[in-house]
């Protein structure tokens, strides 16, 4: 098995839940025999959370490559970032080691379009929903995006950063979230992609009125492939 690496900790309740889903899934892919073998460096939230400014970006770059190279010195053969916000400077980290950096919105995008997936909607932070680079690498893929709604991008940014982040699970939250999700079903969108590692924490992806694509899940998803050799 190829060994993985992990840039975590921008917010560690997402780092978990790669980790516990990256090993369940090499378990039970190998018959229950093995675990996965994994680097993961937990960076510290405080150095990189909600930059804003071009200044603040080029900090998180500088944050992340760092962090990338001591995951490829100390031997990970491809890596995953376990943020879909901290992707906006995935091209910076990409460039700067010589192992695979496997993205997120690519991951998503891929099943999105083998489930022939024509239509979607994209909920997380206010740079992922609103912002460019994440929804461009989701249309390559042949999906077409809900445009944000702002009044969601204001509700889901409280959630994300104020309890999510905390561990804080609220019913008030559980059911603004589908009330969200039922309003895009009746505009006749397909589907809906969960753009924050911590969404999955206040959805239910089993029991929904539309399809869920939990980024997390299928960001591990592929990260299990690699380990076992099934990606290039």
């Amino acid at each position: 098995m190829r060994k993985l690496g992990l840039i975590g900790g921008l917010s560690w309740y997402s780092t978990e839940l790669y980790y516990a889903h990256i090993n369940k899934q090499v378990l039970r892919r190998t018959n229950g025999t093995c675990n996965a073998p994994l680097l993961i460096e937990s960076l510290n939230f405080c150095d990189v959370g909600k930059a804003s400014t071009p200044e603040d970006w080029a900090h998180v770059a500088e944050v992340l490559i760092a962090s990338a190279r001591r995951l490829e010195q100390a031997g990970a053969t491809a890596l995953l970032i376990c943020a879909n916000s901290m992707h906006k400077v995935f091209d910076d980290v990409a460039g700067a080691v010589s192992i695979p950096l496997i993205h997120i919105a690519d991951a998503v995008g891929e099943k999105m379009k083998a489930d022939a997936v024509s239509s979607a909607a994209l909920l997380g932070t206010a740079n992922v929903m609103a912002e460019n680079w994440y929804r461009q690498r989701l249309v390559k893929h042949g999906v077409s995006l809900l445009p944000a709604e702002m009044d969601d991008v204001k509700d889901l940014e409280r959630i994300i950063y104020d309890e999510l982040m905390h561990g804080v699970v609220k019913r008030d939250s559980e059911r603004t979230l589908k009330t969200i999700i039922t309003e895009i079903d009746q505009q006749g969108i397909k589907a809906v992609v969960l753009g924050c590692t911590e969404l999955s924490m206040l959805v239910d992806t089993k029991a929904n009125v539309l399809p869920i694509y939990d980024s997390t899940e299928i960001h591990a998803d592929a990260g299990v492939d690699w380990i076992l050799g099934d990606a290039m």
